[in-house]
């Protein structure tokens, strides 16, 4: 492992605390009291405390120093006078152990007694000080000048995501993204709790992929010797428990969809459903505003917020427009009645590329996505959705080439989406059916597979129920404001991390030599590595392969240098 100049110097350290008889990394509770925002929020001049966290800026001024702690709640600052942390001849806890072997990044844990400085800032007078765990690595942080700009400031999107530890770290406002995303979830489940809905779990792994149509991940489950997939979606799980006799039920479900990423979609994800009896679709949309209205409350204190050029505002009630009006609004045309043939001519003469695997449902899809979606801003339920495009859904009470189905946009992306569910078994059937033909045709996005036990538990009979789905991930972006869903994971995918050629020791000591000395003449490195003449060829050949070295010849001259 190569290990930077400052890496090396903090192992040292390590070493010296350990030699001063510290242990760096103890394992004994250190007692807590107070936060960095409990001590400043209820200060009493004199008041004792007891504080932890990280040493994030330190100033030394010789028999006495200041110091900035950071914890979970923010930072406070310490001063630290070596007379009163040493109070005998013995001044090594001052001078050594904090002084010279604490580095910016280590946590401490202070004893002291809150008091006002000179300048009115609030601090801890610390008595004595714990060494809690040392690091070794130092942290990317941000420096400003007497102008006010940063510098060095840690913000590249892969460093960031990939080492999301060392985001949360030197960005506090990542920070309050992940707080507003669990006051979201909160903030949902005391909705629905009070409503009288029971948060259930199904299951993850799954011998079918239903409830949506997505390529899935695929594993194999050992000691059955079946094939089992990720799931893609809970729907199907959840109407179960409804035709079970559950009133209403809902589930934040990790799901897995073994497709594209980019800024809006990320292969694992997380959605809530939620099902009730005896509703339908136009409940469920006034549902649906008075939900969202209540949950940027309780995350914002407001009902508006702003997603890059746009004020949102969730407050109900919300627009509502069919899909017919919305891509006769749009494009001229008009779907109502139009074959499959009429569609794909249609979306071919609006600039819409197309292929022959399309049925009617994707046609209208990609009309209605390329030619409407990103039109509406302020949040719109779209409704009463062709047939094609919801197998799962309830025919429309007045129109049969429709359905109960609605979608809601903000800002152009979908966040919700809903149906006046369908429990006629046969009807289902068909629509399965129908899914079929268009997988075998082509439509890698169609469900090419028969659910029998859902549609067994249809036959036993569901009641009129009305679902819905809500993608958390958008949600949580549209109330604060990031256009990537990266932005609002803890933990995005990432490419594997490219790492550097695997070396041979002998590799690594000639690599090690130029490092000392570059450009050095073939015939001196050589002399220097002290290889045999097999090693030494079998070195330089691997070095030259890894595109490590080169040799330059420069007449009867050959020189080594480093690429």
């Amino acid at each position: 492992m190569q290990l930077s100049e400052q890496e090396i110097i903090r192992r040292d350290k390590l070493n010296a605390l350990r030699e001063l008889g510290i242990n760096p990394y103890p394992a004994n509770l250190y007692p807590v009291d107070h936060t960095s925002k409990k001590a400043k929020e209820n200060f009493e001049e004199g008041k004792k405390v007891v504080v932890a966290g990280r040493i994030m800026s330190m100033r030394d001024q010789g028999k006495a120093c200041f110091a900035e702690l950071q914890d979970s709640e923010g930072r406070i600052q310490l001063y630290l006078n070596r007379d009163v942390i040493c109070p005998g001849d013995d001044k090594t806890l001052y001078n050594q152990v904090f002084r010279k072997l604490t580095d910016l990044g280590d946590f401490i844990g202070v004893e002291g007694e809150l008091f006002t400085t000179q300048v009115g800032a609030k601090c801890v007078r610390v008595s004595n000080f714990t060494f809690l765990s040392k690091t070794l690595r130092p942290l990317p942080l941000p420096k400003t000048d007497e102008e006010g700009k940063v510098f060095d400031a840690f913000v590249d999107p892969e460093l960031r995501y990939r080492m999301r530890y060392v985001d949360l770290v030197v960005n506090p406002q990542v920070k309050e993204v992940f707080m507003k995303r669990t006051k979201l979830f909160t903030a949902m489940r005391t909705f629905f709790n009070e409503a009288g809905y029971m948060e259930v779990e199904t299951p993850v792994l799954q011998s079918i992929p239903g409830g949506a149509a997505a390529r899935p991940f695929i594993t194999h489950h050992n000691s059955l010797d079946i094939p089992l997939y990720m799931r893609i979606a809970n729907e199907l799980y959840l109407k179960r428990l409804i035709v079970g006799g559950f009133d209403g039920v809902y589930e934040f479900s990790k799901n897995f969809r073994n497709e594209g990423m980019d800024r809006t979609h990320n292969p694992e994800f997380t959605a809530m459903e939620i099902y009730v009896a005896y509703k339908d679709y136009n409940w469920m949309m006034t549902m649906t505003e008075n939900l969202l209205e209540y949950c940027a409350l309780q995350v914002n204190g407001t009902t508006e917020a702003t997603f890059g050029e746009h004020k949102v505002d969730f407050k109900a009630p919300y627009a509502r427009v069919t899909m017919t009006d919305a891509i006769k609004q749009f494009t001229g045309f008009d779907i109502t009645g139009k074959t499959e043939a009429e569609l794909f001519e249609a979306a071919k003469s609006m600039g819409i590329e197309v292929n022959e695997t399309m049925g009617k449902g994707k046609l209208i899809d990609e009309i209605f996505g390329e030619k409407c979606e990103g039109n509406f801003i302020q949040p719109t339920f779209i409704t009463d959705y062709p047939k094609e495009m919801s197998p799962l859904c309830k025919s429309h009470r007045d129109n049969p080439e429709l359905t109960e189905r609605f979608e809601l946009m903000v800002c152009g992306k979908e966040i919700a989406n809903a149906y006046s569910e369908l429990n006629d078994p046969i009807d289902q059937r068909e629509r399965f059916e129908a899914q079929m033909a268009l997988a075998a045709k082509g439509d890698d996005e169609a469900n090419g597979i028969i659910d029998e036990d859902f549609l067994r538990a249809l036959e036993y009979g569901m009641p009129p129920t009305s679902g819905l789905g809500i993608g958390m991930d958008r949600l949580i972006m549209f109330l604060t404001n990031n256009a990537s869903i990266q932005e609002v994971l803890f933990f995005p995918q990432m490419r594997p991390e490219k790492k550097g050629p695997e070396l041979t020791e002998d590799e690594k000591f000639i690599i090690d030599l130029l490092k000392a000395e570059n450009n050095q003449s073939l015939a001196t490195l050589k002399e220097k590595s002290a290889l045999s003449g097999k090693k030494w060829d079998a070195a330089m050949k691997g070095l030259s392969k890894h595109g490590l070295t080169k040799v330059v010849v420069d007449g009867d001259n050959k020189t080594v240098v480093l690429n």
